[in-house]
């Protein structure tokens, strides 16, 4: 039997289910998913096994107007993430439809698009009547020439199958990439961190939206199987820790007990989860914390 492998980028506007896709698609979750918009910060690597093909997906931070450092290298990751790509998915919001976002994402796309395959999904399909969809798609094929279009819901995982099938057939022939059981080439002290930030996102709803981060700063493998995990909740001011500590240290406590039951479930053994709270103000100029997160800190000037 050939083999097939390559790389296939997710790119699209901030929560245009990019991370929900990588998800379904894998069949684990590798990608930290809410309602709120830009958490996917470092380029997610996700593989999914089709027949004989080894897709390796790459869920890019969303492409939107950046104002700052951290910003600025999301965006740059983002498009990094679609030019190292062998196959390049553009995800559309079916509501939204063609943003001002979209038709910045369909300008640069022009760039990037020569020697690889381009296709559209329009997703949330569930949202809108079919003769809207069908406009939707011929305004976006008038404007960049995709190899293929698909209605999908990621949600839902309608037409996800027929995506995913079609990447596979897409591919270049190829040993595969990684060991068959890899799910994510992340390391894990990153996807612990991820998990813990996502719990801390959901939690904490407008109050701190983008200006914590958090590291592992420790991981102690313990002779009955288990792992202590030691985490720091960098904040930028005073004010900020109070939150996140709430009364009594009752949200820091609810949210470590969130993240040990979905780390626990994902590596599959007991963890001992500590997390601290420090205020760092200038941490989203600190070199060190973007390669914490898996981002340049150059490519935020």
């Amino acid at each position: 039997m050939t083999t097939r492998a390559g790389f296939v980028a997710l790119i699209g506007e901030p929560n245009a289910g990019k991370s929900t896709l990588l998800n379904r698609m894998v069949g684990a979750k590798v990608s930290i998913v809410t309602h709120k918009v830009q958490t996917t910060r470092t380029r997610i690597r996700g593989v999914a096994m089709e027949g004989e093909a080894q897709i390796v997906f790459v869920d890019t931070p969303g492409l939107f107007q950046p104002r700052r450092r951290l910003d600025r290298a999301m965006v740059a990751a983002a498009w990094g993430g679609a030019a190292d790509a062998d196959i390049v998915v553009l995800m559309i919001e079916a509501h939204r439809g063609i943003t001002e976002g979209v038709e910045r994402i369909l300008e640069g796309l022009a760039e990037i698009a020569k020697g690889r395959t381009v296709a559209l999904a329009i997703n949330k399909i569930d949202r809108v009547p079919a003769e809207k969809l069908l406009g939707l798609s011929e305004a976006l094929n008038a404007r960049f020439e995709f190899a293929r279009t698909f209605m999908i819901s990621a949600e839902r995982g309608h037409g996800v199958e027929d995506l995913r099938k079609w990447l596979a057939a897409e591919l270049p022939e190829s040993p595969w990439l990684y060991p068959e059981d890899q799910i994510a080439d992340l390391p894990m002290r990153m996807i612990a961190a991820e998990i813990t930030r996502e719990k801390l996102t959901l939690r904490l709803h407008q109050e701190l939206p983008y200006q914590l981060t958090v590291e592992t700063e420790n991981w102690e493998e313990r002779k009955d199987g288990s792992a202590r995990i030691d985490q720091v909740i960098y904040v930028m001011r005073d004010g900020h820790k109070g939150i996140v500590l709430g009364k009594r240290g009752e949200t820091v406590k609810a949210v470590g007990q969130a993240a040990r039951v979905e780390l626990e479930e994902f590596l599959d053994r007991k963890v001992h989860l500590f997390l601290q709270v420090k205020v760092r103000p200038n941490w989203l100029e600190e070199a060190e914390r973007y390669s914490e997160m898996g981002l340049d800190f150059k490519d935020g000037n």
